[in-house]
């Protein structure tokens, strides 16, 4: 007899619910939550002794812009 019931309950909630929804996402926006992230960061890892020499990322980067300025330009 329970299933009955609960079989019943379930062919109530069917006629509400669609096969499929369109969503216009013309009307979206944008999530206020969400961080926007302008720059793209990538990780890298440092061999030991690389990383006892530069102790900073700014530092490592201050490096490498300067190899790439001694870098000539095609």
């Amino acid at each position: 007899m329970k299933n009955t019931e609960n079989s019943q309950i379930n062919q109530d909630l069917e006629p509400d619910l669609l096969r499929e929804y369109n969503f216009d996402y013309g009307k979206a926006r944008p999530n206020r939550f969400a961080t926007e992230a302008n720059e793209t960061n990538i990780t890298v890892t440092l061999e030991s002794d690389v990383a006892q020499v530069f102790k900073t990322s700014e530092e490592v980067n201050k490096a490498l812009r300067a190899i790439l300025s001694a870098i000539p330009k095609k």
